[in-house]
């Protein structure tokens, strides 16, 4: 199966679990990843003498200007955050957990071998591995290097950072891997010989852009990518598709499918079956809609009719997969929003519409997004109940579809991390708050289970409990939250609190293991709260679709129910109450501290979106108008009433905020930032601020890098909070 989808803005993993967070990462860098080139905004049609904002020229992300006023900005508040007296003791702590040799290896099932790429102290940038899928299992494999990253930047002089590789089944030998200078979204591509463990010469090259790359055979692909004026849309992604042959110059591809410019994007990819191979062309119009093709041995297409709305999540034994946001009526059957469909693919474009509902909502439950994965008889599914997981798995059996609940730990999460259509191994792990991740096998769909390594525990969690709370929101709803409590709790209402939140894009915050949070504020007396308010997917799309444009502000709403919830229930007070949200949820925090700023007395914004007012023009932000609003209709109406960019005023009494971002950002611009901490000192606020010139929007591109990051963030965080 495979799963084509545009990018997002990105919630912060860094406060999440590494499980979490890594199996969000490599979903986002496997995706479509594109974005509008990085120009000066007058160059790209936007004359300052229209625009009403006098800091738009730090929108220029490189220019000499913007970037010595990123320089003093840092100098000033990285001097403060590193002489705090918990700086040193935590930065230590984090880069020996980030990297430690017991981390667990997270394996990438690729024919008869497991690859992998690790991190570590003598590995900075990384190195790309592998073993074979018996060695692995055995828990000491003998992994062979195929690409030291770090070798690999010194010899060519240039900052590689590893986004992922693309391979031809079945034996997965040549690959195209993708290779971002800084961490930005933009990739070099470069075909490599897995058993050489050489570059091919004259092999695939595709220059520095965002681009999507699919594997016909050994000598054709389908590419994707900027080739000059009109390939791309308004939102910054590739317009047409290309087939593209060994020999040919890039530009010589020959287009087969184009889209409108006024679409997110369009692409061609083929994805597989088994050993059937299935073409498919998509046309997105928004972020959530699409229209989709078979491409047939002759090169026609033929339209695949299901919802615009829905999700295509590929083929399973000749059998298509669908999910939906929201209803669809087929002969006088409802099939409801939140299901997971299925129908014989050849028949249903033949026209037959005999339909089978694999999975249906309730009230209580929702598939995971990414929360689908087969084998080559099973088919396995990722089901939240109240935020917890559960993991289901379906077979095919003449013609119906049967269910069995996998038996595994209960109250956490679970990942599917890797699976093979041609045997069935499957790969998934377990988690929560306070246990670490453990990895598990399976090589007969889940009938018998192996523990394969967990991670240790990197932090004292005697003492430490989690309960699940909800909240009552301001229209009545009742708004999921995790909390975990210190040891030695007691309600005086002065326990240092962080509340996380995201509420976008239908992701879904679950319950993870973070040794960061963990050693750096649980193990050291600090509350830790996870908000599961509306926008995300902890109950399907019906949650997801509750916040989006006009209805924005219930997911704000539902943050501040959270929030007055933990101050009457006595946990904490305003005075010891921080909130943290990275991309979304950087626009939330940026919400919550002009809405809200008598709630909290600490506010991390990490790589935000704050200007709402012109978001749709930067970078990827037309692709999330479907979310947002276009703020140039008469949306601005209601996106104006909470655009933090806007709202922030003069002599209002602000907690002082921790605003971060990445000048190597090609996805959420970092001009949001940069132009609120402007304004906000113009106006005499206080606040710190951190522009990391690497990192892209994961906002750190290696280990070092992250263990910084995270020591100012929770320095920081307790010399606002801490007990005084």
């Amino acid at each position: 199966m495979n799963d084509n989808r545009t990018p997002l803005p990105l919630r912060s993993t860094l406060g999440l679990s590494a499980a979490a967070g890594a199996s969000l990462l490599l979903s986002v860098a496997a995706a479509l990843a594109q974005g509008l080139p990085r120009t000066n905004p007058e160059a790209a049609g936007f004359s300052r003498d229209r625009i009403e904002d006098p800091y738009i020229w730090l929108e220029d992300v490189e220019g000499e200007e913007a970037l010595n006023w990123v320089d003093r900005q840092n100098e000033q508040s990285v001097g403060y955050l590193e002489s705090l007296p918990t700086f040193d003791e935590l930065y230590d702590r984090n880069l020996e957990i980030l990297n430690s040799d017991d981390r667990i290896a997270a394996p990438d099932l690729r024919g008869d071998h497991v690859f992998n790429f690790w991190r570590d102290a003598t590995n900075t940038r990384g190195l790309w591995r592998r073993t074979t899928v018996e060695d692995y299992v055995d828990g000491d494999p003998d992994w062979e290097p195929i690409l030291d990253l770090d070798a690999l930047a010194e010899a060519e002089g240039e900052d590689w950072v590893w986004k992922g590789a693309s391979c031809l089944r079945p034996d997965y030998r040549i690959c195209v891997l993708n290779l971002s200078r800084g961490g930005a979204d933009a990739v070099v591509m470069r075909e490599f010989d897995v058993d050489n463990k050489a570059f091919v010469e004259d092999g695939f090259l595709v220059p520095e852009a965002k681009s999507r790359l699919s594997w016909i055979d050994a000598d054709t692909v389908y590419i994707g990518t900027d080739f000059g004026d009109g390939s791309l849309t308004d939102s910054g992604y590739p317009r047409t598709a290309r087939i593209w042959r060994r020999g040919e110059s890039l530009s010589g591809a020959m287009e087969i499918f184009a889209g409108e410019r006024s679409d997110v994007s369009a692409s061609v990819y083929r994805s597989w079956d088994g050993d059937s191979p299935y073409d498919f062309a998509v046309r997105s119009p928004s972020f959530y809609t699409s229209t989709r093709y078979l491409v047939t041995d002759k090169g026609e297409l033929k339209q695949i009719e299901i919802p615009d709305d829905a999700i295509f999540r590929g083929m399973f034994n000749g059998q298509m997969l669908v999910g939906l946001r929201s209803d669809w009526i087929v002969g006088g059957e409802t099939f409801v929003q939140g299901s997971l469909i299925a129908a014989d693919f050849e028949k249903f474009l033949q026209g037959e519409r005999n339909l089978h509902a694999v999975y249906e909502p309730t009230p209580t439950t929702a598939l995971l997004d990414g929360g689908v994965m087969s084998t080559r008889d099973y088919l396995f599914l990722n089901i939240l109940e109240d935020v917890a997981s559960r993991m289901v798995r379906y077979e095919l059996q003449d013609g119906e579809w049967v269910s069995q609940d996998i038996d595994t730990e209960a109250l956490g999460s679970i990942r599917l991390v890797s699976a093979s259509d041609t045997s069935n191994t499957l790969f998934f792990s377990f988690e929560n708050f306070l246990t670490p991740d453990t990895l598990y096998v399976s090589h007969d769909g889940g009938a018998g289970i192996e523990a394969l390594q967990s991670l240790p525990e990197f932090f004292d969690a005697d003492g430490i409990s989690v309960e699940q709370r909800f909240a009552r929101s301001s229209d009545g709803t009742k708004v999921p939250y995790f909390l975990v409590l210190p040891a030695g709790f007691e309600a005086r209402g002065d326990t240092p609190t962080l509340l996380y939140g995201y509420g976008g894009f239908e992701i879904s915050l679950t319950p993870g293991y973070s040794p960061i949070v963990g050693h750096s504020w649980l193990a050291r007396g600090g509350a830790y709260a996870v908000a599961n308010i509306r926008g995300g997917g902890e109950y399907g799309p019906r949650w997801h679709q509750a916040a989006l444009k006009e209805n924005r502000q219930v997911a704000y709403d539902d943050f501040i129910a959270v929030a007055e919830d933990l101050i009457e229930r006595g946990l904490t007070s305003t005075g010891h109450l921080g909130i943290r949200g990275g991309s979304n949820g950087g626009l939330l925090t940026g919400v919550m501290l002009t809405q809200r700023p008598d709630l909290w007395n600490a506010v991390v914004v990490q790589v935000p979106l704050l200007d709402m007012r012109r978001y749709n023009r930067l970078l990827a932000g037309a692709s999330w108008m479907a979310e947002y609003g276009n703020p140039d209709t008469e949306d601005w109406a209601f996106i104006s009433e909470y655009s933090p960019y806007q709202n922030i005023r003069r002599g209002m009494d602000y907690p002082k905020p921790f605003i971060t971002t990445s000048t190597r950002d090609d996805r959420v611009h970092p001009g949001h930032a940069r132009k609120m901490v402007a304004r906000m000192t113009e106006m005499g606020h206080e606040l710190l601020y951190f522009e990391n010139t690497v990192g892209g929007h994961a906002g750190a591109s290696d280990n070092t890098q992250r263990a910084r990051n995270e020591a100012m963030i929770y320095s920081y965080l307790w010399d606002q909070l801490g007990t005084k």
